[in-house]
């Protein structure tokens, strides 16, 4: 924890495949310390870009150190404008992740690829970090395409599970283990924990709509252990209605962040191809009831990222750098 308290946000995002820079690591500030309005840096254009790999960097998440004093950015090495070929990147993809460190939020090293799936892997999608005090490292999952070892050219039928490493530096990880397997695609999980549970919402990719599915649309489970492969489920298709107005008609890539000021939690969630992130909000983790935020004011197409909270002096330092 830093030695000021928390007064702000910073949202990392990117904007999508449509044009050749969008995907690309993109900053914005909370007005305030509300994490429904929003003020752009860089006039909106990228604070961090990628040629690694790929030459892409989508699905930007921000963690903290522990100790307060810097910070990591991992993002997905995936360019989808540049090769235009989902399938392609699930079955002969990167099995890295783009990693930036920085002392301040404005000082930022040159990115690097650090390789965390095996090679039965076929991808590495949608990186995320939580720091996992038990072990003294960071807990870092992502999604992967599995193939078996006697397919190397990865030509048969899989699906994405959630897989799960940890590190101390970001460079060295533990081998990756399946930590998200319900028979199906499952990607981009992310994970709060409130008093000793953490709570980790995901895309389920079933088709929808499908009787009792809860098909492209997000869920939420539970658990004591951030390493179980065991955890209860909450909720499926949080935000979904087929009225714009309260809710989503698809969703992917959540978010999600506690209020400074009370016991309210919001949680972001993409509704891609369509409106980008639209945020929800609850009073209580464990009812799994979400109601649409009113009056929000985001950024221009903001996609898949992370939301983390931030000094005023922080803040401050990122509008000198980067203007709003």
């Amino acid at each position: 924890m830093p030695d000021e308290p928390y007064a702000d946000y910073l949202l990392t995002y990117f904007t999508g495949e449509d044009h050749a820079g969008g995907e690309q690591v993109r900053f914005a500030v909370s007005r305030g310390g509300d994490p429904l309005r929003w003020d752009t840096l860089a006039g909106g254009d990228a604070v961090l870009t990628s040629e690694l790999g790929t030459g892409g960097a989508r699905d930007p998440f921000l963690v903290r150190r522990p100790s307060g004093d810097g910070f990591y950015l991992v993002a997905t090495d995936l360019h989808i404008h540049r090769s235009q070929d989902w399938m392609a990147c699930q079955r002969t993809g990167s099995r890295s992740l783009v990693v930036w460190e920085s002392p301040d939020l404005v000082t930022w090293s040159e990115p690097w690829l650090a390789e965390v799936a095996p090679p039965t892997a076929g991808n590495v999608w949608a990186p995320e970090v939580t720091w996992h005090e038990e072990t003294s490292s960071y807990a870092v999952y992502w999604a992967s395409m599995l193939y078996p070892a006697d397919d190397p050219e990865h030509e048969g039928v899989s699906y994405n599970r959630m897989l799960i490493a940890r590190t101390t530096d970001f460079r060295e990880f533990t081998p990756a283990q399946v930590w998200v397997d319900p028979g199906h695609s499952v990607i981009d999980s992310t994970v709060i924990e409130h008093d000793g549970t953490y709570y980790r919402f995901s895309k389920d990719e079933r088709e929808a709509p499908t009787p009792g599915l809860d098909g492209k649309s997000v869920l939420l489970e539970r658990s004591d252990d951030l390493l179980s492969t065991g955890w209860e489920y909450v909720t499926g298709a949080i935000g979904m209605s087929t009225d714009p107005e309260l809710g989503i008609r698809q969703g992917e890539g959540p978010t999600v962040t506690k209020a400074l000021d009370r016991e309210r939690w919001y949680l972001f969630i993409d509704e891609y191809g369509m409106r980008g992130y639209i945020p929800f909000e609850t009073d209580d983790l464990d009812t799994g009831t979400w109601t649409k935020s009113p009056g929000a004011e985001l950024p221009v197409d903001p996609r898949h990222g992370s939301i983390v909270p931030i000094t005023a002096a922080e803040r401050a330092r990122l509008v000198e750098a980067y203007a709003v």
